[in-house]
């Protein structure tokens, strides 16, 4: 048993991509808007470490609008195949623009022109409309590189909560839960 809950995550997170076919990085990341109306929906985990777990999206989009106003939320990792879970809550932040350029630039190029094209969350008539952007984006990025757009990047869930949640038999789950105390973590474990 380890008391750092990064290394443990790591440990589980390893075993995930190793044993889930498809996506072992999806997490459902739930957030609440000004008014405190919910919203839940499937993200990918782009980074993670001590500093926090990080995706990226649309900043005019109906998530990062949520995360603006209310800049907290809740991260859900669930691997069927290993019959676990992560529960992670905290503050969100921004990422720094040299951390969105760099992981733009890993995207493919297809991605890159997908993120000028979308006006991600806001009615699209047909998907006729979204293809004709896109095309006027490659016509208007041909031959050179697509930068990040200004509206696009990244945000980071600093955890406070961490829960680590395994199934058990006759349902008695084991769950684990970490407490952030200033630099340090305080361990517990909850009742199934």
């Amino acid at each position: 048993m380890t008391t750092n809950p990064f290394a443990l995550f790591d440990d589980w997170y390893a075993q995930a991509r190793a044993s889930e076919i498809n996506d072992s990085n999806a997490m459902a990341l739930a957030t609440a808007d000004a008014q405190g109306q919910p919203s839940l929906r499937m993200v990918l985990l782009k980074g993670h470490g001590p500093t926090g777990f990080v995706f990226y999206t649309n900043y005019e989009g109906r998530k990062a609008a949520d995360l603006l106003a209310n800049p907290s939320a809740a991260l859900l990792f669930h691997w069927k195949s290993l019959r676990r879970q992560v529960r992670i809550e905290g503050p969100v932040e921004k990422v720094s623009d040299a951390e969105g350029d760099a992981y733009f630039a890993t995207r493919s190029r297809d991605s890159q022109l997908g993120a000028w094209a979308s006006d991600q969350s806001r009615p699209l008539d047909n998907r006729a409309a979204f293809e004709k952007r896109f095309a006027d984006m490659e016509a208007r990025f041909k031959g050179r590189d697509v930068p990040r757009p200004p509206h696009w990047s990244g945000f980071r869930v600093v955890p406070q909560r961490i829960e680590f949640w395994q199934d058990r038999e006759h349902r008695l789950h084991e769950r684990r839960l970490f407490v952030r105390n200033g630099d340090s973590w305080d361990e517990g474990l909850l009742y199934p």
